[in-house]
């Protein structure tokens, strides 16, 4: 899945799009990346004698991963109602943050469907640096009404 497809599920866009590609898709699980670029303007005043990635921009990346797993879902539901419905955050619980990421690394976020309950939704999600865990996080989502 690329930027085109990405935009036709989730209203993100640059500079506040913290996934570049898909790499798996399947019903209760995602696999997704993001080259984070060097030259980020927010490097200049986040630490800028030793730039590293905001913990909540990590966490944000990984929510964005999990709002394109729900939202693939709701695209195969053939409903007017479902389709015209959201995701957005509603809880964040025990974010862990073990590593740092840094200007020019890139980014792997997996993210598992733990439980469905009606219009929410459950998710564990890790965010990988060079193969190592840098970010867990879990959250749900709940469907709103995208009124636009």
């Amino acid at each position: 899945m690329d930027f085109k497809e990405i935009a036709e599920l989730i209203p993100h866009r640059p500079p506040f799009l913290w996934v570049d590609r898909v790499l798996e898709l399947q019903s209760d699980q995602i696999r997704a990346e993001k080259e984070i670029p060097a030259d980020l303007e927010l490097f200049q005043g986040h630490y800028p004698d030793y730039p590293i990635m905001p913990g909540v921009l990590l966490c944000e990346a990984v929510f964005q991963a999990g709002a394109l797993l729900i939202a693939s879902d709701l695209k195969a539901v053939e409903n007017d109602s479902v389709a015209k419905m959201v995701p957005v955050l509603t809880r964040i619980n025990n974010a862990k943050f073990k590593r740092e990421v840094k200007p020019g690394d890139r980014i792997e976020m997996l993210v598992r469907l733990t439980e469905k309950i009606g219009p929410a939704w459950f998710l564990h999600g890790t965010l990988r640096v060079n193969g190592k865990v840098a970010v867990m996080v879990d959250f749900a989502c709940t469907l709103i009404e995208d009124k636009s």
